[in-house]
């Protein structure tokens, strides 16, 4: 019964995390909302509170003593966590050229480890009641990857490749693991991606070899993103439905483009899938050193030799 089901979900303070926090409230699951500490207010600002069955929490899920702080409640009151939606992310807009060691770990820290050590904490808990829930909110950045958005897809890569190898290992215990795949959300995401300090300054910066990619892919995703109909309460939907359904699937798509891509992965020989998402890239003859750019650059300064 659902009653009887402890529901932790990360990130719950907005987006699709917010659309999950509300539909589950109408539930009869416990539910631990957690949202990094300086997120709390947007609770409050929903109209969101605590109730018997409910508990708000500030949990950074970069930070080890929060994560086993918020596990060790969850067992000693609710009898552990039934199901772990992972759901809170960042995400680095930045070719490979401009994310450096620190910001490569920020981007996988959040994405990719913290998950990890979260489902690490419940799984005895799980493994000890032959049951439980894995789902976890991947990405089209999990299948395929953008230019620009090299550290978050890599993110997403190591992502679904480790919860492919959890589906097999936990099965035996009755622990269904699966990945919701949304992709383009109409939301205000867009506004959320945070750049590196070299990416921030090569799209500001027209001399810089890389100002073409990010002019043109900015204002593409945005586009794509708003004329999407997809919603972050239609993919809570999706969530919910996978959490309920007995034998759900390890990938979920959550979007219509994020199934018409898993088509062409599928149907496609790779080199022409690759060849035809090149050429859908916005005004990507311009990328690089076109001479129509070259042309636009300042003159170089002469020798001081």
């Amino acid at each position: 019964m659902e009653s009887d089901k402890t529901v932790l979900i990360t990130g719950a303070g907005s987006g699709i995390g917010l659309e999950i926090a509300r539909a589950l409230m109408k539930s009869n699951y416990r539910v631990y909302l957690t949202a990094r500490e300086s997120s709390l207010p947007r609770f409050d600002a929903h109209a969101i509170g605590e109730s018997p069955q409910v508990r708000i929490r500030a949990l950074d899920v970069t930070k080890p003593e929060q994560r086993e702080a918020m596990i060790a409640e969850a067992e000693r009151d609710w009898g552990g966590i039934d199901v772990l939606i992972n759901n809170a992310g960042v995400s680095y807009r930045a070719v490979v050229e401009h994310v450096d060691e620190q910001e490569r770990l920020a981007q996988m820290d959040v994405n990719f480890r913290s998950p990890m050590e979260l489902i690490r904490l419940v799984l005895p808990g799980m493994r000890a009641k032959r049951a439980g829930r894995i789902i976890t909110v991947s990405s089209v950045g999990g299948m395929m990857a953008m230019p620009t958005m090299a550290a978050y897809s890599a993110s997403k890569f190591a992502l679904e490749g480790a919860h492919e190898a959890l589906w097999y290992e936990v099965r035996p215990w009755g622990i269904r693991v699966s990945l919701v795949q949304p992709g383009f959300v109409d939301s205000d995401g867009f506004q959320k991606v945070r750049y590196t300090s070299q990416s921030d300054r090569s799209e500001h910066e027209l001399a810089e070899p890389y100002h073409e990619h990010y002019v043109n892919m900015g204002p593409f995703i945005e586009k794509l993103m708003k004329a999407s109909r997809a919603t972050p309460t239609s993919v809570a939907q999706v969530v919910l439905k996978t959490m309920r359904r007995p034998n759900p699937p390890l990938r979920v798509p959550a979007t219509l483009d994020a199934k018409g891509f898993a088509l062409l992965r599928r149907i496609l020989p790779r080199s022409t899938y690759h060849w035809l998402l090149y050429k859908m890239l916005p005004r990507v003859d311009a990328w690089g050193p076109s001479p129509k750019r070259l042309s636009a650059l300042p003159p170089p300064r002469p020798d001081t030799d």
